[in-house]
Order: C-alpha cells, then structure tokens, then sequence
C-alpha cells in the first residue's frame, strides 16, 4: 500500500515537473506541453488503476490552485477554459494506456508505444475535441481541425513513452507496474 501510494505521488510530480517544459501556445488557447508525455507514462508505467490515481492527484492538486499545468496555470478556472476537455481525459487517457499495456503480449516497448497512440493520442484527443468544440463554440470537425495542430508532437510524445518504458522495462523489470503479476 504504501509503496503503491509512492509510485502515484512519484508519478503525480512527474505530470507537473513536465509542465515546467516550456509550452507552446496555440491560438485556440490550448498550449502543446510536455504533460501528456507524463499522462502516457503513467498508464504504460504504473498500469491502469495507479497510472489514473497518479492523474487524479495530479489533477486535485492543480483544482487546488497549484500552479502545476504548462505556463503556471492552476485552480478551477482551467476547468472552464478550452483546455477542459483534456485535462478531463488525462486520468481515462492514462487508464486506457495502462490497460492497453496490461493486456498486450507484446515486447514492452511495442506494447508501450501501441498503449501510448491508443490511450495517449486517440482517448485524450477524443476529449480534447469534445472539449474544444464545447468551449469554443466549433463544430466537432472544426475542433478535431485546431486539433490537428498536436498530432505530430503527441506522436514523438508516444514514441518517447515507448523508448522511455523499454528502458525501464530493461533496466529494472520490477519497477513496470503495469506488468507486474
């Protein structure tokens, strides 16, 4: 319990130390961040259920007003910006991921890379266009359109998670939690 309770604090701090990368700003208003980088780490990493409480904590504290998001951003003013519907699919992106990655006989880095596209990209733009076409008053073509603009940093984000949970999975094969048992 306690060591679970380590590895979702540990990778909590991981999603906002990913925010001190600086951000890209959009004009939609959704800024391309490293952070999603940290939501596909969680599930490939952690697995599902602790890969989504380490988003959940993440996301409490930032409701909190910690300033933990890209750019300093935090309280519940996020959750009502263009932004909302990512960060509502942060911890079922992260969930999905981990699922994927848990299910998968695949090598670890394949499997991590498949769950990062899956859950990472798929699940959390899905969110993301919702999200924006809700708050910016677009159509879902137009949202999934402004949308666009993150695919191609989202797949070398994917990539990374990939290389990143191989190593580790090379390295030391116990810390894959979501592999364990």
């Amino acid at each position: 319990m306690e060591r679970s309770l380590t590895h979702i604090a540990l990778f909590a701090a991981l999603v906002a130390a990913l925010g001190l990368v600086p951000r890209l700003d959009l004009a939609a208003g959704v800024p391309i961040t490293a952070q999603s980088l940290g939501i596909m780490l969680c599930g490939t990493v952690l697995g599902a259920r602790k890969g989504a409480l380490a988003v959940l904590l993440f996301l409490l504290l930032v409701a909190l007003g910690l300033p933990l998001l890209a750019g300093g951003r935090g309280g519940l003013g996020v959750f009502v910006g263009p932004s909302v519907g990512y960060l509502i699919g942060f911890p079922i992106a992260a969930f999905v991921a981990g699922w994927v990655m848990e299910r998968t006989t695949l090598p670890p880095g394949w499997a991590a890379l498949a769950a990062a596209i899956i859950g990472g990209i798929g699940v959390l733009s899905l969110f993301g266009i919702l999200g924006l076409a809700l708050m910016l008053d677009k159509t879902l073509i137009e949202a999934a359109v402004i949308a666009l603009a993150f695919l191609p940093g989202d797949i070398v984000k994917a990539g990374l998670a990939g290389l990143i949970t191989q190593s580790i999975a090379t390295a030391r094969p116990a810390a894959l939690l979501s592999r364990a048992g």
